[in-house]
């Protein structure tokens, strides 16, 4: 008598779907890009945390790294928006559906440079959006000329050397009001991992730059965005660990070399220390780290700063609490005797 043998079938999450669903289509960019690292990281994160992908907003500006969101979760909604104006078309898409999970992905010129306007009112506002930066210094699609992030005297593979001053995104999100900041490496799998994980948690701006090396015009000897320089400097503030709501939470470090912080939906993320006085809670010490860092060469990474506390943008405007783009027209549109009120008051 014949025996048959069942395969089993792929790994489901806590919804019931495999690592597939979240998957994109096949990415165009150049083979060992930071950039698809950073979206394998998105794939695991929002597969492990059980998000369903019909929820995720993925926005995206101009450049090499706005095209990554074409590459995970082919399921969601995307909108592909114009150079360096992303922020615009997110902040009006959870203004209209505050359901969403929204999902920025910019780079480095995108974001510092033509749009550094928009991103300077995305960050004081603390709209409910997880913001990348998949941040390599140059130009990518346009031949590699530096961008506003690259640093002094960093070297470009024609030879140019860059003699401008960098901007700290970092510094300016945690300035402005952004009240998730951190920064990771494309390289660094497990700590870009478990900041994913605990950004699904917050309920507010998340803002991640993320170091990518451009492997056709940035990884070179010379560069500070290569591997290589990232591999020899790369400072973390602290091991992360992310505990989410739906598992039993049981881990614990040493006493008096961590820090544990509730998120929105009761997850934890923990923080254990590499540098003892370190408090990511408090902002003053967070801008003084980063401003030393800078001074030192060092490329420090890590969770900077949060405030699980403060109110979030549809907080702040008092939104109806079901989303203004599910609401009937019935309740949208004023009746007639409203409409002859107003002009009555206009007269």
């Amino acid at each position: 008598m014949a025996t048959t043998t069942s395969t089993p079938g792929p790994k489901t999450n806590r919804i019931g779907l495999a690592v597939i669903d979240y998957k994109g289509g096949r990415t165009t960019l150049c083979a060992g890009c930071g950039h698809n690292a950073i979206s394998e990281r998105i794939i695991d994160a929002m597969f492990e945390m059980g998000v369903p992908p019909e929820r995720v907003a993925k926005l995206s500006g101009i450049g090499c790294s706005s095209k990554s969101p074409a590459y995970f979760m082919g399921r969601s909604h995307s909108f592909n928006a114009v150079h360096g104006r992303m922020p615009s078309v997110a902040t009006g898409a959870m203004l209209a559906n505050r359901n969403l999970l929204a999902l920025g992905v910019s780079g480095d010129g995108d974001t510092a440079s033509i749009g550094v306007g928009q991103f300077v009112h995305l960050m004081r506002r603390n709209l409910p959006i997880i913001y990348i930066i998949e941040d390599n210094g140059v130009y990518g699609l346009t031949k590699g000329q530096f961008s506003a992030t690259a640093d002094l005297g960093s070297k470009l593979k024609t030879g140019v050397i860059n003699d401008l001053p960098p901007i700290d995104t970092c510094a300016m999100a945690i300035t402005l009001g952004a009240t998730f900041v951190g920064r990771s490496f494309s390289g660094d799998k497990k700590q870009l991992h478990s900041m994913m994980k605990a950004a699904i948690a917050h309920r507010g701006t998340v803002m991640l730059d993320i170091v990518s090396p451009c492997v056709t015009f940035n990884d070179h000897e010379g560069s500070t965005k290569s591997y290589k320089y990232m591999k020899d400097h790369d400072e973390p503030l602290q091991e992360i660990s992310f505990v989410p709501a739906f598992e039993e939470i049981d881990v614990e470090y040493d006493p008096g070399t961590s820090i544990e912080v509730t998120m929105h939906d009761g997850s934890k993320l923990r923080l254990r220390k590499l540098e003892e006085d370190y408090d990511p809670t408090d902002r003053i010490k967070a801008i003084t780290r980063l401003h030393e860092a800078h001074e030192k060469g060092e490329a420090l990474t890590g969770v900077f700063y949060v405030n699980t506390k403060a109110p979030n943008f549809i907080e702040m405007l008092n939104m109806t609490d079901e989303p203004l783009a599910t609401l009937p027209e019935s309740v949208i549109r004023p009746g007639r005797e409203v409409l002859e009120q107003v002009m009555e008051e206009l007269r």
